[in-house]
């Protein structure tokens, strides 16, 4: 896999036309996230529009509900196709196993990813806001476990969790990183991060960098800069 395959950029944007301005901007990408913003405004049809084009999706739409509902949206948004499709690992073994078994009825199923934890809560929020009562990184590493234990293909978690997360689930278990952040741009509100390079080398599969590229005034200069970074 090259690697500039291993990039995916969020349309976090909210709307098609503003969608499909931004795939034109950045020709060379060939992996995008659909999130729920743009999903719910324009629903299937900016999925229509990047399989027209050959671009490869990942339905990033965080699935959190009983197994039932989850197995009935797991099931709809199977036909379109996609991917990736994510699933929040805390919504419970039962509703990841009806997640499963929705995939494996299907002829073309996505892999499905779990949400070990957004990469906007930190120790601190964890513990005194969600009022977990383990540590952050023993928190993600058992949202993994439960995850794979129960057939999901993968996880989404943190670049700093994913050395650990590798070494424990092994070479078969997606792993797709949000939170990269080049060393030239700004973390935003990403708690925990590193760099493009750093996080591949710590068993990445994917990365997915958005805000530096898209929000730069030369998306297509700063994505070839990355790429290149990744190279080097």
């Amino acid at each position: 896999m090259l690697p500039q395959e291993r990039i995916i950029v969020p349309l976090d944007v909210p709307d098609l036309e503003s969608a499909i301005a931004q795939v034109e901007t950045l020709p060379d990408v060939t992996f995008w996230k659909v999130g729920l913003e743009l999903f719910v405004s324009a629903g299937p049809a900016i999925l229509d529009y990047l399989k027209q084009h050959n671009k490869r999706i990942f339905l990033d739409l965080k699935f959190h509900d009983i197994p039932n509902t989850v197995a009935g949206a797991c099931r709809a948004a199977i036909k379109y196709n996609v991917d990736f499709l994510t699933i929040h690992a805390s919504a419970g073994k039962e509703a990841l196993q009806a997640a499963v078994e929705t995939k494996q009825a299907s002829t073309a199923p996505p892999k499905l990813l779990a949400v070990t934890l957004l990469t906007s809560i930190n120790d601190r929020s964890l513990a005194f806001d969600l009022q977990v009562p383990i540590e952050l990184p023993e928190y993600i590493l058992k949202m993994a476990m439960l995850a794979q234990e129960n057939g999901i293909d993968g996880a989404v978690c943190s670049p700093q969790e994913v050395a650990k997360l590798r070494e424990v689930c092994g070479d078969n278990f997606w792993l797709i990183c949000p939170g990269v952040r080049p060393e030239f741009a700004d973390n935003g509100d990403q708690k925990r991060v590193m760099t493009p390079k750093q996080a591949l080398n710590a068993g990445a599969d994917y990365l997915v960098i958005g805000r530096p590229i898209t929000q730069s005034e030369t998306p297509q200069l700063i994505w070839q800069k990355i790429c290149q970074e990744i190279m080097e």
